[in-house]
Formats: structure tokens, C-alpha cells, sequence
């Protein structure tokens, strides 16, 4: 397959580059918008990128003057302003950005601060009790405390002080300018969630990043004239190199107040682009499913998509005219979506199409910057993960009798390595190649469809495979399911053999509104109904023969990634209890 590019846009060698080729050409062009209460008054600041590459130069400054020039700062809070200076600052000076997860527990946050060696925390302000507390148990190498936010406790550094200092130290402000960026080294560290073991450590370097941005903006139909809404969180590194991808091309990034407002952000800023995951990008399509159902639309609305369709084939594109009134629901502006981290339900794919917003998904891992592959103006197929990016070597190796094996990759944005762990590097790099553990199949016009992950495959005693996920999404489907999680377990007539159950989380609020006030042994027939109408359209070996129901949450990390080790060690001990 010969990729096509959207555009033509200069490969940078890396993320200093990027961002004064930003300065230069969207100068005056706004960066971010910046809300802020006060006395219950809401006001709005405006950064321009001209704005954004000062402050960058002047907290920068300040890092060199606390002698943090190639240490290592580590930044923790939500996605805000200060964060992405905070980063954006250490990886134009040469220090070492490690983003930490905002959701750990002190054990855990202590822990990835240790092992990173890092000597600089910047925080925010909300989460100053856990810091305190690790200033005062002192198991760290942390010299300074910088918060986000202004204190009067003078423990703490600030943001701002460091912002103003910057800005009138000269001498250091050039120092930081003229650095000179060492693309193949060491320059974000970043912790996996860790769903089966400790989280690894992955080191990043800024080609890997800077290569992974080109090869996107190449490809996405991303406009300087967007507004988008950093919505995944900043120490992930889809959330991170995101934003860096907005930058690069002159969008304007705003932020959200949480997820009950997403709704409210998308009007009140007339955002454009939404990068997320599936379980919001389902839940947003389904919002607007509703509000149809409600005025009793339903009919003329599938009419309406079907006229659509057909003029769509003639060139004629009158969806979002047509459907004006149902696209206010995400704002009215809203033209384009990004989805990833999991595969995104077909009909969701299909029906925002319909309606005249444009989506796509991608695939990719931490330890490759991140995007592997990727849906694009020119390649996308309902399903799949799209094609490689361009300076991606992707095979599918170890194949099975139909065409599934494990995705491996080649390429600048694979990771340099786990940090301080070279057996687990020489386990997923071998011969330059990254095995990614996840299985996947390509189809003949070569896009990519993921399987699922290899170590979660349940083996069966004829060899047959069954994929979790696969059945997971359809069982998510049913009423009342809030969430799922299938497993295999040694079978009742045959100990030699496994056999495939599901464990369900209900909720309990769409059992009453669906059912009225049942009980839970009623609850568990009828979603028992419910998996064998969906055994009668699998295969005899894929049937889902067991079925326990619980309203007690899937175990999960920070990034509600199911841990699937320790749910099937609770399943199986209370199977033995019982």
C-alpha cells in the first residue's frame, strides 16, 4: 500500500525545534486558554505561543539557576497550564521530564520518585497534603518543592516566583535559549500502569517524539484555525505528545473542568478537536442517542442519515446542515475526533460519521512515543487501527492458521529502553524489533485490526483461541453491564481443559430503571439470558459457560486498565471458597 500524505510539513529533529517553528509562524496566535475563578467571577487568560515561549525561557531560567541543567524534574497534577510549561521547559533545557501519575498512592508516588532519581518536583496545588507528606518522610532525593499554584507556605517554591525570576535573569535565560538538544538521549521518563506487575520505566528520547508528531501531522486534517480540549491526562503519553501535536501545528488548547463537564467545555469554547478514549467518545455518541429518543426523532433522523449517505456519493455533503441541531449537543463545532487506547465500537465509528464529524483511531504504546498506526483522511476502514505511520516498520509475526499473530516494530519512536531493567528490554526488543504483545491481523488491503493482548489469549484444550476482548465488547452491550471482565478456568468435566466464564459488574441504578427493584439472583437470569442469545451467534468452542455478577468495581489501575492477574486470582479463590 502506497501511503498518501495529507500535507507536506518539515521533519524537525526534535521538540526544541518543533516549538520555535511554532513561535515563528503562529506567534501571535493563541496557545492556551486559561480559566480562573475568583470571588465566584470567572475570568479567561490568554496565552499566545509568543507568550508560551517566554514563559518557557524564563521558568527555564530559573530550573538552570536551582542547578537542575541535566537532572531530572519530575511534574505531577492535572493537565493545566503550569504542567505543560513545567515539561515543556525541561525538554528545551536538556533536563529530563518524568511525568508522574496524579492518582498514586504515597507508596506507589514515593516509589517512582525514588527510582527516578529525580531532584526537582513541580505539583500542583490540590495534592500539597501528599507532598507535605512526602517532604516530611524525606525517603526521597527531591532538593525543591515547586507548587503550581500561589502559598503562603513558604516551604514551597512557586511557579510564579520562578516565572518572574526567570524573566530577569539574563544570563541564564540564554544559557537555557542556546542549548543545544542531544535528540538520541534520554529525555522523558515515563512509568507504564503496570496492570500485571511493578510499572516499568520507559525512556524516551525527543527524535522518537519528534519523528512520531511528523509522521501524524503528515496524515490528520489538524487545522491552526482548531480549538482543542486536553482532555487525557498529560502523564500518559498519548495525552502529552498530543498536546505537543496541537502545538506543532498551531491549534489553541483549552481545559476541561472534569468529566461531568465535558459537555459544557465542548459549547463554552467551541472546541473543534477531541482526542480521547472509547469509553467517552461511546458515551458522548450515546448522549446524543438519547437526547434523540427523547423528542422522539429517532425515525427521521435514520431518514435523514440515509439521504445523507446517498448524496455523500455525489460529492454532496449536507450532514452537519441537516444535523445542526444534533451536533449542538457536543457544541456545534466539533469536527473531529481522535480515539485510542482501545478498540472503538463500530457503530459509534459509523454513526458520528453520519452526523458530520469525522473520526478516526490509532493505535500505539507507551514505549513507542506513542502512535504505531492510525486511521487518516485517506486510510480508514470501521474497525480497524488504519496503517502504519510512515517512518514505522509494523509486522505481524507468529501467525495462526487464520492470520493472527503479534504486532512488531521497527522504527526511531521505539523506546531507547526500560530504565534500569535491561532484562525486561532484551524480553520486548530483540534484533531492533519491539514486540508489543499485542496480537492483530491485516486484511488484504492492508489495515490493521487488533485481536487482543497475547498474554490474555485463553488457550483451549483442541488449541482453539479465544480473545477476551472480543467477547468482553459484546457482553458490555447488554443491560445494566458497567463492566466485564471473561476469563478461563479449568472445566467442571475436564481439569485438562478451560472453560470460558465472565465476570459482570452491574449497575445498580440501570437495574432499577430497566427491571424495577429485582434482586440479584433475577438480575443474574436475565443476563444470563442475555449471554446465551450471544453464545447462539459464536462458535461452540468461544461459548461463555459461566457467569458471575457483582456491583463491586474490576480491579484496575490508575488508567482503569482491568489488572487481569488479580481479578482472576480473587475469581478463582472465591470459585475454591464456594
Amino acid at each position: 500500500m502506497k501511503k498518501k500524505a495529507y500535507k507536506e510539513v518539515p521533519l524537525f529533529k526534535n521538540i526544541k525545534e518543533i516549538m520555535y517553528n511554532s513561535a515563528k509562524e503562529y506567534g501571535d496566535r493563541i496557545a492556551f486558554t486559561i480559566k480562573h475563578r475568583k470571588n465566584k467571577k470567572i475570568e479567561y487568560e490568554e496565552k499566545t505561543y509568543g507568550d508560551f515561549m517566554e514563559d518557557i525561557n524564563s521558568f527555564g531560567a530559573s530550573l538552570y539557576d536551582l542547578g537542575l541543567k541535566d537532572n531530572r524534574v519530575a511534574i505531577m497534577g492535572r493537565n493545566r497550564y503550569e504542567w505543560a510549561l513545567a515539561h515543556l521547559s525541561n525538554l528545551l533545557g536538556g533536563i529530563v521530564s518524568v511525568p508522574i501519575d496524579k492518582e498514586l498512592q504515597l507508596g506507589e508516588l514515593e516509589d517512582s520518585l525514588i527510582r527516578s532519581q529525580v531532584k526537582a518536583l513541580v505539583f500542583d496545588g490540590k495534592y500539597i497534603d501528599l507532598i507535605k507528606q512526602i517532604k516530611e518522610r524525606n525517603l526521597t532525593n527531591i532538593e525543591f518543592f515547586i507548587c503550581m499554584d500561589p502559598l503562603e507556605n513558604a516551604d514551597f517554591m512557586q511557579v510564579q516566583d520562578l516565572l518572574y525570576n526567570g524573566s530577569k535573569n539574563e544570563a541564564n535565560k540564554q544559557e537555557f535559549i542556546n542549548y543545544d538538544i542531544d535528540e538520541k538521549k534520554m529525555s522523558i521518563l515515563l512509568f507504564t500502569s503496570g496492570t500485571t506487575s511493578r510499572s516499568k520505566a520507559v525512556m524516551l528520547s525527543q527524535e522518537g517524539i519528534a519523528v512520531n508528531i511528523h509522521d501524524m501531522l503528515m496524515v490528520e486534517d489538524l487545522r491552526c484555525t482548531d480549538v482543542n480540549i486536553a482532555f487525557l491526562p498529560f502523564h500518559h503519553i498519548f495525552g502529552s505528545t498530543g498536546l505537543l501535536v496541537m502545538l506543532a501545528c498551531g491549534i489553541k488548547t483549552v481545559f476541561t473542568d472534569g468529566l461531568r463537564y465535558i459537555k459544557d467545555n465542548l459549547k463554552e469554547y467551541k472546541v473543534s478537536v477531541f482526542v480521547g478514549v472509547p469509553i467517552l467518545v461511546d458515551k458522548m455518541y450515546h448522549g446524543i442517542l438519547d437526547a434523540v429518543k427523547k423528542q422522539g426523532k429517532e425515525k427521521a433522523v435514520n431518514v435523514a442519515k440515509k439521504i445523507c449517505a446517498i448524496l455523500l456519493k455525489f460529492g454532496i455533503d449536507i450532514r452537519r446542515k441537516v444535523f445542526k441541531q444534533i451536533l449542538q449537543e457536543l457544541g456545534g463545532d466539533l469536527r473531529l475526533i481522535i480515539s485510542g487506547g482501545a478498540p472503538l465500537d463500530k457503530e459509534v465509528d459509523i454513526g458520528f460519521s453520519a452526523f458530520g464529524i469525522d473520526i478516526i483511531q490509532g493505535y500505539g504504546l507507551t514505549e513507542t512515543s506513542p502512535v504505531v498506526a492510525a486511521e487518516n483522511m485517506f486510510y480508514k476502514k470501521s474497525g480497524s487501527i488504519g496503517v502504519p505511520m510512515k517512518h514505522v516498520q509494523l509486522e505481524i509475526v507468529n501467525k495462526d492458521e487464520k492470520g493472527i499473530g503479534e504486532i512488531r516494530v521497527k522504527g526511531p519512536n521505539v523506546m531507547l529502553g526500560y530504565y534500569e531493567n535491561e532484562e525486561a528490554t532484551k524480553e520486548v526488543i530483540k534484533d531492533e524489533w519491539f514486540y508489543t504483545g499485542d496480537l492483530a491481523y491485516q486484511d488484504d488491503d492492508g489495515y490493521i485490526f487488533i485481536a487482543g493482548r497475547k498474554k490474555d489469549v485463553i488457550v483451549l484444550k483442541n488449541g482453539k483461541k479465544v480473545f477476551p476482548d472480543e467477547l468482553e465488547f459484546v457482553i458490555a452491550k447488554l443491560p445494566t453491564v458497567k463492566e466485564v471482565f471473561v476469563y478461563g478456568k479449568p472445566s467442571d468435566d475436564d481439569e485438562d481443559n478451560v472453560m470460558v466464564c465472565t465476570k459482570v459488574v452491574y449497575d445498580k441504578d440501570l437495574m432499577i430503571k430497566e427491571y424495577g427493584n429485582i434482586s440479584e439472583e433475577e438480575l443474574h437470569e436475565k443476563i444470563w439470558k442475555g449471554i446465551k442469545e450471544i453464545n447462539k451467534t459464536l462458535p461452540i468452542y468461544k461459548y461463555i459457560k459461566g457467569l458471575i455478577i457483582t456491583d463491586i468495581p474490576l480491579i484496575k489501575t490508575t488508567t482503569n486498565k482491568v489488572k487481569r492477574n488479580e481479578e482472576l486470582k480473587l475469581v478463582l479463590n472465591n470459585i475454591q471458597k464456594n
